[in-house]
């Protein structure tokens, strides 16, 4: 994984704010983006009346446009699906560690569960422009929450989907789905379904874990994470974290 240099503050002003799948939203931002350096990071936005800010994970990164998909999931990112373009935010960049492409070898497999997928944008982009042979497998509840497919193809990724429903893609789940060759891999998506991609995995790779956060930055140490070599905190070691040091409970 990529260490990350300094955190910076800085305020961004928002340029689009849309829904592009069931409670998610693509919001694009115009700011400094220079301590963003790797696929895999994140940023801590500031949101009047809430006293803790909310990780949002980069999904684009380009000049000094930034990306980001998110969920509605609380008060919060609700309240950040009702800001209109033209306004201003106050974020944390160049938080986390993110995904080594230097690790991937020629045909790296990328994995994406729910608002796990857009880091994976990124990541495809970085790995495609070094030449390798791309596979994306994406999971999803059902086809109204799917996402990202279309772009994911458009970058020259190979992109297989699987939904729990059956109603898009493969009926199942990420796992189901997995290609019998691949290099190396990388995973973004909720526990169970990191645990189950650590299981089934026949490479090395690389998990970014999708913790609560309190203080974004490793201070609180509210986001821990059971390893080899002891808890590492997710906002601060992680958030991607190498398959052979990360130890799953039963």
């Amino acid at each position: 994984m990529r260490k990350v240099k300094s955190m910076k503050q800085s305020i961004f002003k928002i340029l689009s704010n849309e829904k592009i799948a069931a409670d998610v939203f693509k919001m694009t931002l115009r700011g400094d983006i220079s301590d963003i350096t790797a696929p895999g990071q994140f940023v801590n936005i500031r949101l009047d009346g809430f006293y803790l800010r909310r990780p949002i994970s980069v999904c684009d990164a380009e000049g000094d446009v930034l990306t980001l998909i998110y969920k509605v999931v609380g008060g919060g990112t609700e309240k950040m699906s009702a800001i209109c373009g033209g306004e201003e935010l106050d974020l944390l960049t160049g938080l986390g560690n993110g995904f080594d492409t230097n690790a991937s070898g020629s045909a790296p497999l990328v994995i994406g569960g729910g608002v796990g997928a857009p880091p994976m944008y990124l990541l495809c982009k970085r790995l495609i422009g070094q030449g390798k042979s791309v596979t994306a497998v994406l999971g999803f509840n059902s086809k109204s929450d799917v996402f990202l497919t279309r772009e994911l193809e458009a970058l020259g990724a190979r992109v297989f989907v699987a939904t729990a429903d059956g109603s898009f893609g493969s009926h199942g789940f990420v796992t189901d789905i997995l290609p019998r060759d691949y290099s190396y891999f990388y995973a973004c998506g909720p526990e169970p379904m990191l645990k189950a991609v650590h299981d089934r995995t026949k490479t090395e790779g690389e998990l970014s874990f999708e913790e609560r956060m309190g203080c974004g930055f490793g201070a609180c140490m509210g986001c821990t994470c059971k390893t080899k070599y002891g808890n590492k905190r997710i906002c601060r070691d992680g958030p991607v974290l190498k398959k052979s040091e990360v130890i799953f409970d039963d």
